[in-house]
């Protein structure tokens, strides 16, 4: 890593739910990236959700107070970073909307939100860091999580850092932008329709002829998994962090679900 600014920010990791329940793998990978771009890396131990699920179920309560537990535990830090395109997008888009009403929270949600920044973005832009030094012998494809795309403007960044992996052949998908059909609920309440989604999503995957898929969201990465496993591929699904910092030892996402 490269240029990097003398200061060590003091950096609150927002891990999120399926990164905790589901693969704490990717938190390890992101506070060991943090630390190597000089950060001092904190996880305040009063985070749970960040509201999302039940902000885009209409539950705009439930919402709201746990956009406050989250903005205090957050607060006192100098960045709140978030290995997820889509949990970074509810803190920094998502807030300051949800709370604008609240007199005694506005601000504060407010200046959460200008402190907010997905991991890899925060890397490139906000630490400087122009490569990493890991290696990985693999031909691999990047899926664009439709909210840290839209809401984030995250393009470039990771395809920046994963050109600087030794060994790692990155190959563009076809339609790489275009939804998987996760969509946190949206799956659940439109099975038929994002059971459509992935399917082509998957055939794009099967035609780069990548035997590794990143992507920067751990729901997108769970629903693509799971899709390419009830196939019979074999192909490996992994968080952009555990590449990124050279850890790949856990199984690939999906890897020991049974096949359905």
């Amino acid at each position: 890593m490269s240029n990097l600014p003398p200061d060590r920010p003091r950096v609150a990791l927002f891990v999120t739910c399926l990164v905790d329940l589901m693969r704490p793998s990717v938190g390890f990978a992101a506070a060991k990236l943090l630390q190597e771009a000089g950060c001092h890396v904190s996880v305040p131990t009063g985070q749970t959700c960040c509201g999302q699920p039940a902000y885009n179920s209409g539950d705009k309560d439930t919402a709201a107070d746990l956009a406050r537990q989250t903005i205090a535990a957050l607060e006192g830090f100098d960045y709140v970073v978030v290995p997820s395109g889509s949990c970074a997008g509810m803190l920094k888009a998502h807030y300051p909307e949800l709370l604008a009403a609240d007199p005694a929270w506005k601000d504060r949600a407010a200046r959460i939100a200008d402190r907010t920044y997905e991991l890899v973005s925060f890397l490139t832009e906000v630490r400087g860091v122009n490569s990493v030094d890991t290696s990985l012998a693999a031909r691999a494809t990047y899926h664009d999580s439709c909210s840290g795309l839209r809401e984030l403007a995250i393009k470039e960044q990771p395809r920046k850092l994963l050109a600087s992996v030794k060994g790692l052949e990155l190959v563009e998908m076809s339609d790489c932008e275009i939804c998987c059909g996760f969509g946190g609920t949206f799956s659940i309440k439109f099975p038929e329709i994002s059971n459509a989604m992935v399917e082509k999503k998957c055939a794009n995957i099967i035609e780069a002829d990548a035997d590794l898929v990143l992507a920067g969201d751990l729901g997108c990465l769970m629903n693509m998994a799971g899709k390419l496993r009830r196939q019979g591929r074999t192909i490996e699904v992994r968080h952009v962090a555990e590449v990124l910092a050279g850890d790949v030892s856990e199984p690939a996402i999906g890897a020991s679900a049974r096949r359905v």
